[in-house]
C-alpha cells in the first residue's frame, strides 16, 4: 500500500464508495430505461464509473 496519511485514505475511501453508488445506479437506470440508445448510454457510464472504481481500489493494495 502506497504510504497514504490518514485524511487521504479517508478521501480515498469516500470517493470509491461515491464510484461504486455510480456504477449501481447507471446500471439499475438502464435496466428501467425503455430507450435502447439511451439505455447502451447508461451502461457505458456505468462502465467509466466501474472503471474508475477499479483504479481507485489499487491504491489500496
Amino acid at each position: 500500500m502506497a504510504n497514504l496519511t490518514s485524511k487521504e485514505l479517508t478521501a480515498l475511501e469516500d470517493q470509491i464508495g461515491c464510484e461504486a453508488t455510480l456504477v449501481k445506479k447507471y446500471e439499475a437506470m438502464a435496466c428501467l430505461c425503455p430507450d435502447e440508445k439511451v439505455r447502451r448510454d447508461l451502461q457505458t457510464i456505468a462502465g467509466k464509473h466501474r472503471a474508475h472504481f477499479n483504479t481507485l481500489v489499487t491504491f489500496l493494495n
